[in-house]
């Protein structure tokens, strides 16, 4: 299995000017935005950390999914929340591609375990050494505010966390601080089989 980002986070869509004000960085100066980047970084490693720990992504984007098998009649997607199924592909050994209808499949939405199904019957086939490429978006909305606020909270408290430590040697303790661990807990998605039903 292989997943892939299609698109990335617009910078447009990060909360650059939150997190000044988080950090409690001055304003009005004529360098005002000199740690633009800086800061844009650090948001960008703390969304990857918080999406990667709980399973969530929080701003919306598109992702190609490769997988070579189903693992049950209907299959559990990688990631959550996942808001449309925007094809899906099999493809056969020799490469030869063939789009499935969307009439074919359906999505089942849930916050925390989406799955892709038949719409009338089991999914189609995966030819024998072949792949299956699925093609969805994912993510609680386009704009920052559309991500719940405790995970918002999160995101501010690990990129700061990242921009005060920016010069450590790297003698910081290893995993994510206890408030954004607090922040994260609920949202967390246990897996068990690889992302089965059980």
């Amino acid at each position: 299995m292989m997943l892939i980002e299609e698109t990335p986070v617009p910078s447009t869509a990060l909360p650059v000017e939150e997190m000044k004000d988080h950090l409690r960085m001055g304003s009005g100066f004529a360098d005002g935005t000199m740690q633009d980047g800086l800061i844009e970084t650090y948001l960008r490693a703390a969304m990857a950390a918080i999406e990667g720990r709980i399973g969530k992504i929080l701003l919306q984007r598109r992702f190609l999914w490769e997988l070579e098998s189903w693992r049950e009649a209907d299959q559990a997607l990688p990631v959550a929340p996942v808001s449309a199924i925007v094809s899906l592909t099999l493809v056969d050994a020799a490469g030869g591609e063939t789009v499935v209808p969307a009439a074919a499949f359906r999505l089942i939405t849930d916050l925390h375990r989406p799955r892709l199904a038949g719409r009338t019957s089991l999914l189609p086939s995966i030819p024998r050494d072949g792949v299956a490429k699925v093609v969805f978006n994912a993510g609680f909305g386009p704009a920052w505010t559309d991500i719940p606020v405790d995970l918002r909270q999160a995101v501010l408290l690990l990129a700061a966390e990242f921009y005060e430590h920016r010069h450590d040697d790297g003698a910081q303790a290893a995993g994510l601080p206890f408030g954004v661990v607090t922040l994260i807990e609920r949202w967390r998605t246990v897996r068990i089989l690889g992302g089965g039903r059980t």
